[in-house]
């Protein structure tokens, strides 16, 4: 059947044509919507300009055929073959290209938005600046594939292949690039804000100047990553990988990477306001300056040797120690869960329930804290059940003042303004803690029951290891005394001499300050 015959008996109303052999046939500007073109022969053949709205070409051949400006919106393109096929500026929105082979086909401006291109081949296809958006791209093949400047907002490329593909100045905003391949990938100032790229296979890939903001890269594999100048704030890289990677100036403002392993990598001139120094592995890292200000402009610099870069790093949770001269019942169990679930309802840097150690005589309660400014109001919240609240923040609040009432730069204080913050955020949080104890619904059953009025004792732990014992009661440690029963001035019971002023000072100089 030659061209004229097709035409004439899809005139007559005949849409049928399955098997049809028109390889090289011209069939350019031709009006073929809803035509069943299944299985047919049409490599070679000339359709640019075609209407196939709806049209099925499943297993059709369509190798070398030239189908630039054609509209195949809605067409049914499963398994069809169309290597090296001409679909430049081509309408494919909507269309089914499942198991679609394209191999090096030319798609430049084409529109592929909503279509399904699940387990396609399009390696080596040039895709310079196509429309896919919300396109299904599950399992597909992009392989050494040309997507410069294409736009895939919304597009599901989970598990794709985008192995050595040049996606540079692409949108992937919201994209789904979960598990995906990319190796060698250039995406350099490729827009990837919101996209889950959670396990995705990165290494070596180039994101220099990219745009990763709000992105899931938890579980990525970043080795040797080209991420200079790019833009990670809020970012999720928990346990990903960035061994030899290239941070110099990424900005990584609140982004969250406990866990991540960043060995070999070069962080100098890291963006790092509001982030986590623990739970980081930093062996042979290079790094000789961050920022830490809150909008990256450079007016809180912090410089380092190569030991103190891994010292910043590798610095441990801030943490509070209440140890409770008592074992934990049930009963007590229960009520202190109650207690601190409404004590984090009101504070929220308490929302972590703390770690409990047991013992048939001793309980300790820890307490991790995300910043070392945090250690001294956190731990006036934390004793709050206990009756040794008084006390306890009694002392806390005269450290605070000892050490803010000195000449802080001359005793070595890199931050003093910082450090004076500290008494107003304690004054703050002695008023709520103290709005908290009259609640109705904080528990009433805390002073009937005994472990909360066992003797107890606070040791804070800064982020550089230092501790310091900053409440001890009385009879603590001692087996068989209680503080209704001791012979001493009951005013004994609460007393409580503060480490020296050197010791304060030295725990507050120590202070990595991070702000929120």
């Amino acid at each position: 059947m030659n061209v004229e015959e097709l035409l004439e008996k899809y005139a007559a109303g005949v849409r049928d044509f399955t098997g049809i052999d028109l390889s090289e046939a011209n069939l350019s500007s031709a009006k073929l919507s809803g035509v069943n073109l299944s299985r047919a022969n049409l490599s070679v053949a000339n359709l640019s300009g075609a209407n196939l709205t709806g049209a099925n070409l499943s297993y059709a051949k369509l190798n070398v055929a030239r189908l630039s400006g054609v509209n195949l919106s809605n067409a049914n393109l499963n398994n069809a073959s169309l290597n090296v096929a001409n679909l430049i500026r081509a309408d494919l929105s909507r269309a089914q290209l499942m198991r679609a082979r394209l191999i090096r086909a030319e798609l430049i401006r084409a529109d592929l938005s909503r279509a399904d291109l699940s387990e396609a081949n399009l390696s080596g296809a040039d895709l310079r600046e196509a429309t896919l958006r919300q396109t299904n791209l599950r399992h597909a093949n992009f392989s050494e594939a040309v997507m410069r400047g294409s736009t895939l907002t919304g597009a599901n490329l989970e598990q794709a292949n985008l192995n050595v593909a040049d996606m540079s100045r692409c949108d992937l905003g919201g994209a789904n690039l979960r598990q995906a391949e990319l190796r060698q990938t250039n995406l350099s100032r490729a827009n990837l804000s919101g996209a889950n790229l959670s396990g995705a296979n990165l290494r070596w890939a180039d994101l220099s100047g990219a745009n990763l903001r709000w992105t899931d890269l938890s579980d990525a594999k970043l080795s040797g990553a080209n991420l200079l100048g790019a833009d990670l704030s809020n970012t999720n890289l928990t346990n990903a990988s960035l061994v030899h990677a290239d941070l110099t100036q990424a900005r990584l403002i609140k982004a969250e990477w406990v866990g991540a392993d960043l060995t070999e990598a070069i962080l100098t001139g890291a963006k790092l306001y509001a982030v986590s120094r623990f739970g980081l592995k930093t062996e042979r890292i290079t790094c000789e300056w961050i920022d830490l200000s809150p909008t990256g402009d450079r007016s809180m610099i912090q410089q380092f040797s190569p030991e103190q870069a891994r010292a910043f790093f590798n610095g441990s949770p801030p943490t509070i120690r209440i140890i409770i001269d008592s074992g934990l019942d049930h009963e007590a169990s229960f009520a202190l869960a109650g207690a601190y679930y409404h004590i984090a309802q009101q504070y929220p840097m308490l929302a972590q329930p703390p770690s409990i150690e047991i013992w048939k005589r001793r309980t300790v309660l820890t307490f991790p804290v995300e910043r070392d400014q945090d250690l001294f109001p956190s731990a006036c919240m934390a004793i709050l059940p206990f009756s040794d609240v008084t006390p306890t923040q009694k002392n806390i609040f005269t450290a605070v003042q000892i050490i803010i009432s000195q000449d802080l730069e001359r005793l070595g204080i890199k931050q003093p303004l910082q450090v004076k913050k500290l008494d107003q955020a304690l004054e703050q949080c002695l008023t709520q803690a103290n709005a908290i104890r009259t609640l109705k619904k904080f528990p009433g059953v805390l002073a009937k029951i005994g472990f909360f009025q066992a003797p107890t004792q606070t040791i804070l732990t800064n982020s550089s290891a230092q501790t310091l014992l900053i409440h001890e009661h009385y009879h603590f440690g001692k087996k068989f005394a209680t503080p209704n029963n001791s012979a001493d001035d009951p005013s004994e019971a609460t007393r409580f001499l503060l480490p020296p002023l050197n010791m304060l000072v030295d725990f507050v100089k120590d202070f990595h300050y991070i702000d929120q």
